[in-house]
């Protein structure tokens, strides 16, 4: 038996796991304007580090969740490395949140930062977290991570989660990098819309260890 598992955080994982499932084809704007991109055109916005705000302020319908599987993943890796100290870039609906923040809670406590710029994302993220009842380890920041992860945040951070803008990637993980402490683990969510960031922690010299796991989640231990 784990936070995970039980009331109230299960039945609110499972409710909000059908609902980002039905999300595209119950939200006709979205599935109209996603159309009407050509898969060049896709895959550029997906890695854009310029037109990430109009791109994924149109999607801000949309809970663009983790799956069920990377889910229990990053649960289970805050759980095993017992941290204490976690930073997330992009909370989206947080569904993501909600995992690590169980994670927190079955550890003992500890606090959550986690940067999302749609305003109406953390709303709905803010009240998920106070369903499931974990509100009082997580910190929200409302903005540009770029600026509302540049300062205020722990010594030592044991794991990063990265699952916003993927052209930011690089630049999130530079942003709090002298943070991390030896061994922190940190998690990549579509990992492969961002060759500059995977250039960076796939190369031994730069302090990091790496490996592709499920999907194209990269995950990466710091090392130095």
């Amino acid at each position: 038996m784990n936070t995970l598992t039980t009331a109230p955080l299960a039945p609110l994982l499972d409710r909000l796991f059908e609902e980002a499932e039905a999300a595209w084809s119950g939200n006709p704007s979205v599935a109209a304007y996603w159309s009407t991109l050509s898969e060049q055109d896709q895959a550029r916005l997906m890695c854009s580090k310029t037109e990430y705000r109009d791109f994924y302020a149109r999607l801000k319908d949309v809970p663009l969740a983790v799956s069920r599987e990377t889910g229990a993943l990053l649960y289970m890796l805050a759980r095993s490395t017992g941290a204490r100290k976690i930073v997330e870039f992009g909370t989206s609906f947080g569904i993501s949140t909600l995992h690590l923040a169980a994670a927190l809670r079955d550890n003992g406590g500890g606090r959550l930062i986690s940067a999302e710029f749609e305003p109406s994302k953390i709303v709905r993220a803010r009240a998920h977290l106070l369903e499931g009842g974990l509100s009082d380890l997580v910190e929200i920041r409302e903005g540009d991570a770029l600026q509302t992860l540049a300062a205020g945040l722990p010594d030592e951070i044991d794991l990063l989660l990265l699952d916003g803008a993927k052209g930011l990637y690089l630049q999130v993980l530079s942003l709090v990098e002298s943070r991390l402490r030896p061994g922190a683990l940190i998690i990549a969510d579509n990992a492969d819309y961002c060759p500059d960031y995977l250039d960076r922690v796939r190369a031994p010299a730069q302090g990091y260890m790496s490996v592709p796991c499920t999907g194209d989640v990269e995950m990466s231990m710091r090392v130095v």
